[in-house]
């Protein structure tokens, strides 16, 4: 369970999976202006819109 004080942020642009988790990082600091190592949950969806991450 999420602390009261925890951010998630949700992309709603879809994402390639293939990127890897380093590209995901970039993602989160280039399209939604947020530092991806501050504890924050970024969750991001795929094109299909089948899997999240």
């Amino acid at each position: 369970m999420p602390s009261q004080g925890m951010r998630i942020l949700v992309a709603t642009k879809p994402v390639d999976f293939r990127k890897g988790h380093d590209g995901l990082a970039a993602l989160a600091q280039s399209m939604l202006a947020e530092d991806p190592f501050t504890g924050t949950i970024f969750v991001f969806r795929s094109k299909r819109a089948d899997h999240v991450s």
